[in-house]
């Protein structure tokens, strides 16, 4: 097979389509037939020499793909050759095949594209984990996402507002703050211009946000804090702006409010399929009901990976970058 290799960490420049030794199905494992993969943050880091895969992972990136099962590895049940499916991945989605774990397995949704399907495993199992399973958002609670025209942020305001949240956003243009309006959000914060935290305090007639998700991490801490409401809940997942930051015990304890911070890529396989399942039985009906839809915003080859990252790294973009194996005929 053919797969973005990393020969040494680098530039977009370090990523070179090549040729790659088959993957083997193991116990419990499927082989999928990559249609399409998406870009993530993560594979960034990847590229970069920051951020190397699990034991005993791929060696490739791509933490997400769509595609169809080619064969089925010893003890595997419930799925079977051709069946099409999106899968989360530990890496190699950047590849013509990729094995996987068969808990981490999900069909394609009714009325979603099998390319665009690799927009939704990631962000669905990272928002419905720590949104819903860790910070427990309710109907009629407030909820900020940090760069809500992001993958994450565009799924986490469609999920918010399934269940009935009031959902507040931040993004750094105008353009971003008008699709993440199309897409339900009813604050919108333009925090090249205005402070996040006077305005969710503004628009809760002081109370904060009750639950905060955030990709920011030490840059936002303190402020993310001043925001959250009595027994808000404030969930990292990702550190854009640093690793190290003070927290102010004393306005936790004042406000009884949590922080939680939670990777994906590096759990349990027990406790990744058990995000799987959930994500399949509360976030799928909303898909094949289109309520909730993949916000793609575009499909490059995945030969050109180096540009998809150029994209993503530049932050044009709105909602999630894919990348088009050849058998999805680009």
């Amino acid at each position: 097979m053919y797969a973005i290799t990393i020969p040494e960490p680098g530039g977009p420049e370090a990523l070179v389509w090549a040729e790659a030794p088959d993957p083997v199905p193991g116990d419990g494992e499927v082989l999928v037939e990559v249609v399409s993969s998406a870009v993530n943050r993560a594979d960034v880091l990847q590229r970069q020499g920051f951020y190397n895969p699990p034991p005993g992972a791929s060696p490739y990136p791509g933490l997400e793909c769509a595609g169809r099962i080619l064969a089925l590895g010893p003890d595997v049940t419930g799925w079977a050759v051709g069946d099409e499916v999106c899968a989360l991945l530990a890496g190699g989605g950047y590849a013509e095949k990729v094995a996987v774990p068969a808990g981490q397995l999900l069909p394609v949704p009714k009325g979603v594209d099998l390319v665009e399907a690799a927009a939704l495993p990631e962000v669905a199992c990272t928002v419905w984990s720590n949104v819903f399973m860790i910070s427990h958002l309710r109907p009629g609670e407030t909820f900020l996402v940090h760069g809500g025209s992001s993958g994450i942020g565009t799924m986490a305001i469609q999920l918010a507002k399934a269940v009935g949240a009031r959902v507040a956003i931040t993004a750094g243009s105008p353009e971003k703050l008008a699709r993440c309006a199309e897409l339900g959000a009813d604050i919108l914060i333009d925090y090249r211009e205005q402070d996040f935290v006077e305005e969710v305090r503004e628009n809760t007639a002081g109370a904060g946000a009750d639950v905060i998700l955030d990709l920011i991490g030490a840059k936002y801490l303190d402020r993310n804090v001043q925001a959250l409401a009595v027994n808000g809940r404030l969930a990292i997942i990702g550190l854009q702006g640093g690793a190290k930051g003070e927290l102010n015990l004393g306005a936790l304890l004042t406000k009884r409010a949590a922080v939680t911070a939670t990777s994906l890529r590096g759990r349990p396989l027990q406790e990744k399929a058990a995000i799987v399942a959930a994500v399949r039985e509360h976030v799928w009906p909303l898909v094949e009901d289109g309520v909730v839809r993949p916000v793609v915003d575009r499909t490059l080859p995945m030969a050109d990976a180096a540009e998809a990252h150029r994209v993503l790294e530049s932050s044009a973009h709105v909602g999630k970058v894919l990348l088009a194996a050849p058998s999805a005929g680009a």
